[in-house]
């Protein structure tokens, strides 16, 4: 089993938390488990801010295809569930905290840098996209709804539908990003923005971002249960294996 690693580290009253898994920080159970461990101790051990990050040139590819394949059901049962859970710690989190795309943002890891309060980009490396119906599986609920309250409605079925992924300015034009920063400066000026949140007092911010937050919330806690359960069945089929083996043999590159 891999094994997940997600570093953290201080920088004032900010916490960072660095993503430091695999090659491309891909997305497995272990990574989501451990995502919402360390979002709980920075919530409860004096920081007033985060900023989430990924290392060297990727933030995070996405949800790791091979091991979906490889484990078949068994595994998916147990992973869409830690996925989701993964996206509302993050959305859900109390405190202001920053999304550092140090640089791809692909699928789940464009999820998780849209459950960010804001996004810090480089502007020199890295495209940011949701690409589930490429792989041809569709996103859990969570997923979509934290897309939507980021992105907007107008924005969400050009993302979801056509799964391109955009880089620098185009990012920026979109709303995919809130900022551009040139490779040194990305996590920086996400630290940056992360402390002048810090200053508000925590329990006037966490209100609000609850109130911003609440229409979509809603949403999740009324249709999850039902939906996560036909999300599950959908990428369980014959038909999502096969599409899932050839997406990574075509674009990820075979074994």
């Amino acid at each position: 089993m891999p094994t997940s690693s997600i570093h953290v580290e201080a920088e004032g009253d900010v916490a960072v938390l660095r993503m430091d898994h695999g090659k491309a920080n891909t997305i497995d159970t272990e990574l989501c488990v451990e995502l919402v461990e360390r979002l709980n101790h920075v919530e409860h051990n004096g920081y007033r801010a985060a900023v989430l990050t990924g290392t060297g040139g990727v933030f995070s590819a996405g949800v790791d295809l091979r091991r979906v394949h490889d484990g078949g059901a068994a595994y998916i049962a147990e992973f869409l569930p830690a996925l989701s859970d993964a996206f509302l710690a993050v959305f859900g989190f109390p405190k202001p905290i920053i999304a550092a795309v140090n640089g791809h943002a692909i699928a789940g890891g464009a999820v998780l840098a849209a459950a960010c309060d804001r996004r810090v980009l480089n502007a020199s490396h890295g495209r940011v996209g949701v690409t589930e119906l490429l792989v041809g599986v569709p996103f859990p609920l969570s997923a979509l709804e934290i897309l939507r309250c980021a992105y907007g409605e107008r924005r969400l079925t050009e993302l979801t539908y056509f799964g391109r992924t955009y880089e620098g300015e185009e990012a920026l034009a979109l709303g995919l990003a809130d900022e551009l920063a040139e490779p040194v400066a990305v996590l920086t000026g996400a630290v940056a923005l992360a402390a002048q949140l810090g200053v508000v007092p925590p329990r006037t911010f966490a209100h609000t971002k609850a109130q911003l937050h609440q229409p979509f919330h809603q949403r999740i806690a009324e249709s999850r249960a039902g939906d996560d359960a036909y999300v599950q069945e959908l990428w369980s089929t014959p038909e999502a294996s096969q599409s899932i083996k050839a997406y990574v043999e075509s674009v990820l590159g075979k074994r």
